[in-house]
């Protein structure tokens, strides 16, 4: 499998809200970039072992510039601080995709629910909603005003857009938006895990979609579910491989000398996804709908494991 990768320039690095920094891609020479559609994101090589995902929040039908926009995280793994005191405007970036596990599905109707730097992969499809003559609304938290991003950009939407500062506000009040939804609505809601969980307790699993920044956190019939050991067979080769106890099936292939796509390691960006051709997953990612884990078609192969004693593979 392969896929883009290039190295692009920061051609404009400007702050988009406190705390939060947004840089323009373009490439070195020009060229146009590939195309992409709202809900999309990217992979920032910015070094050895450090490989982050930020959505793309540009214009899609801007050939020439990507757009990403990256909050600082103090408690952070180091990617985001790299960011923010080491890349310049000139500065050469290497970067991965884009793909898309955050799909704006055409439909009549829309609510859009975004806190904090989970406005992003939301900008996009406001303007797609928009432009398709979609009735829709933005519910819109975060910290403070002056921490969140983009605000003059959705503010131009009108009365269309709530936003709910916390400490001018309160948490975000969800019943308005998702209570008695009429038919046909889709939700589409991305910030931190509490948010995502508050919406997903209130929302029609068949109306929901959601894009995790962190892993979801698994319940307590998940927990220790089929931890055991497995087989997987490589389908390409014909390779079986034993996947111990507390080794991911990503980890056991890499091992055997694989190539494989992968980044994030914990379920949340859909790198390592692979089509599963036998055999029933365990699935502990963050991204599959629930349809998708109950077709059982695809798993994400850096956290996802086996519901049983083997699964082949197309690898």
């Amino acid at each position: 499998m392969t896929e883009y990768e290039t190295e692009l320039v920061v051609g404009r690095r400007a702050p988009a809200a406190e705390g939060v920094l947004a840089l323009t891609l373009r490439h070195p020479r020009g060229d146009r970039l590939p195309a992409w559609q709202p809900g999309a994101h990217v992979d920032v090589v910015l070094g050895p072992g450090l490989v982050r995902q930020y959505s793309l929040c540009g214009d899609p039908a801007d050939r020439y510039a990507w757009r990403i926009a990256v909050l600082r995280e103090p408690d952070g793994r180091g990617g985001s601080a790299h960011v923010h005191e080491t890349v310049r405007e000139g500065d050469r970036i290497r970067v991965r995709g884009p793909r898309n596990h955050f799909v704006l599905r055409p439909s009549p109707r829309y609510r859009f629910v975004a806190g904090g730097i989970g406005i992003t992969p939301i900008l996009p499809m406001l303007a797609a909603a928009d432009a398709a003559g979609a009735e829709w609304t933005l519910l819109y938290g975060g910290r403070t005003r002056s921490s969140m991003a983009f605000v003059q950009e959705v503010e131009r939407y009108g009365d269309r857009v709530t936003l709910a500062p916390q400490d001018e506000t309160g948490l975000l009040d969800l019943a308005p938006v998702l209570d008695d939804l009429p038919d046909g609505t889709l939700v589409y809601c991305c910030g931190p895990g509490p948010l995502l969980d508050a919406v997903e307790a209130r929302c029609p699993s068949g109306a929901l979609h959601v894009e995790r920044f962190r892993p979801r956190v698994r319940d307590s019939e998940e927990d220790g579910a089929e931890d055991g050991g497995f087989d997987v067979v490589l389908s390409r080769s014909g390779r079986t491989l034993t996947v111990p106890a507390g080794v991911s099936v990503l980890e056991t292939v890499r091992a055997a000398g694989v190539e494989v796509l992968y980044s994030c390691t914990e379920g949340t960006c859909g790198t390592c996804e692979t089509d599963v051709l036998e055999g029933v997953p365990d699935h502990r990612d963050s991204v599959l709908t629930a349809e998708e884990r109950e077709a059982g078609e695809t798993m994400l192969i850096c956290v996802s494991r086996c519901r049983g004693k083997r699964l082949v593979l197309d690898l």
